[in-house]
């Protein structure tokens, strides 16, 4: 019977570091510009809704890892005078976050801050625009390119009930310019971060 209790009250224990939810929420873009002697143009990712899963692990009152999964579903667009396309997209970001909270895990609200990194990748799903309507600046292909991807934010955690959370953050998605699928034209140059502004709001469950 003691036995039975000490595994009974591990168990519990054990039970309250583990957290599963999903978040939705809204992309906003800030892009990138590409230079050329002809015109300057604007390129980047449509703004559109985001959505995503976290899985999370508490190491300490303090501090918790999370493997966080976010769609988007932004189209590659070149956008300048008397130009306006884009070509159906959307991207896919894999990070692994640290989140440092304010307060221990028992209270009821928890504000926290997080960071991390992993891979984002930029997915075409559409054909490309035929003709091209501006290929002496540059051009919208349909290559799927995967970058490095810095993570960046902070939000809060509101205990509802036991093991219901909702949470709600903003976070900083960063990555370098697509090159590859939004191609410049030979001589020009393309310059920006690629950020995606995300505020988001979920529910969890922890266990």
């Amino acid at each position: 019977m003691r036995y039975l209790a000490v595994l009974l009250f591990a168990g519990a224990v054990w039970g309250q570091h583990y957290e599963i939810g999903a978040t939705v929420g809204y992309g906003v873009y800030n892009n990138g510009t590409i230079f050329s002697a002809a015109q300057t143009v604007q390129a980047g990712i449509r703004n559109r809704f985001a959505a995503g899963i976290n899985i999370g692990e508490d190491v300490s009152d303090y501090v918790s890892g999370e493997f966080q999964y976010l769609y988007h579903d932004g189209h590659p667009f070149l956008q300048g005078t008397g130009v306006k396309t884009d070509i159906q997209g959307q991207s896919d970001a894999l990070t692994m976050n640290a989140l440092f909270y304010f307060k221990k895990r028992q209270h009821r609200w928890r504000p926290f801050v997080e960071g991390g990194a992993g891979g984002k990748e930029y997915i075409i799903a559409g054909p490309a625009p035929f003709p091209q309507p501006i290929p002496q600046v540059a051009s919208l292909t349909t290559n799927d390119v995967w970058k490095v991807v810095f993570v960046a934010g902070g939000g809060v955690k509101l205990r509802l009930i036991p093991h219901l959370l909702l949470r709600a953050e903003f976070r900083d998605y960063m990555t370098t310019f697509p090159r590859q699928q939004i191609v410049p034209a030979p001589h020009n140059t393309a310059r920006g971060v690629f950020q995606q502004f995300t505020p988001l709001f979920g529910v969890s469950y922890t266990f």
